[in-house]
């Protein structure tokens, strides 16, 4: 099969490998959509993120069952010709978070494309237990787009978010997009969303963002009291501030994006948030129990249902020997992107 493997940092080549063979409780899945994530980008791109060379990056995908593992078979709970999203982290089921049903915090967890292989390739093997199989009719590419469906909803679920309430979103990736669309469904009587560049600024007002700034000066002018709840997405120490400096007076701020630069809060910020006693929340992943979690159940419903929207996002449809060059463009910033969806199979 064909497959986009990383050998070293920037160094990704489009080669054959042999298609995997799936385990006795496995399934092997032809992949249909496979996304880009931000951490994709730097663990492709930068030393120290990935874990061991070679290895398939990928985790935000869908496919097809094509073959099943034999105790997989005897259950009848997956079919081959299923539809099927796959929650990229594999608990481990015996850790203490992982009894109280805190997947999102197993301490001894496996992940698609970065601590085993991902599906920036044809064919990926898939344990029972991430298998999620979907409606027939549901678009493959909308299924590959359920993790970052599924991330936001996590986030806003670690606030007390209720109708009525003020919100802002920074940064106008997938994530911050549906954070956008999840806080209108939840009844935010206002969703601002701060975004520098101006074409994903007008992606969020196309998901529902009543008001977008592009500057700090224009967000300012739109602050106020401060919002009720913030969702952080963008993953720079910059943002990181400006989100802490947006919330109000018992506010709370959460956290999804992740910075690879040290953050520091200056003493304005951090004086700001003593004395509004804003609450501070991370938000890593988005499992619950029963894993994967109602996030990925709801965000699921939602999808197929057409009260989440997904096809605005995609900016870009490409075959896997596309992969390296957008890569590395994606790194330079010279390729704008909002969902970047590679289809294996589509070639």
């Amino acid at each position: 099969m064909k497959a986009a493997v990383l050998h070293a940092p920037g160094d990704i080549r489009v080669e054959q490998v042999p298609v995997p063979e799936p385990g006795p409780d496995e399934a092997l899945v032809r992949v249909a959509a496979c996304g880009v994530c931000g951490s994709d980008i730097a663990r492709m791109l930068h030393p120290g993120v990935a874990y061991h060379f070679p290895i398939i990056c990928g985790h935000e995908f869908s496919g097809h069952v094509v073959r099943l593992g034999a105790r997989l078979a005897a259950t009848g709970r997956v079919r081959e010709g299923d539809l099927v999203t796959v929650p990229p982290l594999i608990p481990c089921r015996e850790c203490a978070p992982c009894s109280q049903g805190h997947f999102s915090l197993c301490k001894n967890y496996g992940y698609f494309g970065s601590r085993r292989d991902g599906a920036y390739a044809q064919y990926v093997t898939v344990p029972d237990g991430n298998l999620m199989v979907l409606p027939a009719g549901l678009d493959p590419r909308a299924a590959a787009m359920l993790d970052p469906a599924a991330i936001a909803l996590h986030a806003l679920w670690r606030t007390k978010m209720r109708g009525g309430r003020r919100v802002a979103v920074v940064g106008a990736g997938p994530i911050g997009l549906f954070a956008v669309q999840w806080a209108r469904l939840a009844g935010a009587a206002e969703v601002l969303v701060i975004e520098l560049n101006e074409q994903k600024a007008a992606m969020a007002a196309e998901a529902g963002a009543t008001h977008t700034a592009t500057g700090a000066q224009a967000a300012a002018d739109l602050v106020g009291e401060g919002y009720d709840v913030v969702i952080e997405s963008a993953g720079v120490p910059a943002t990181v501030d400006q989100a802490v400096a947006l919330a109000g007076r018992h506010g709370e701020a959460v956290f999804i994006g992740i910075p690879h630069d040290p953050v520091v809060l200056p003493e304005s910020t951090f004086s700001s948030f003593l004395r509004r006693e804003v609450t501070l929340h991370g938000a890593w992943n988005s499992f619950s129990a029963p894993f994967p979690g109602e996030e990925w159940r709801v965000a699921a419903r939602a999808l197929a249902s057409g009260e989440l929207a997904w096809k605005f996002m995609i900016t870009h449809e490409l075959g896997l020997d596309a992969l390296p060059q957008t890569m590395a463009g994606l790194g330079e910033r010279s390729i704008f992107s909002s969902k970047v969806l590679f289809l294996p199979n589509e070639e």
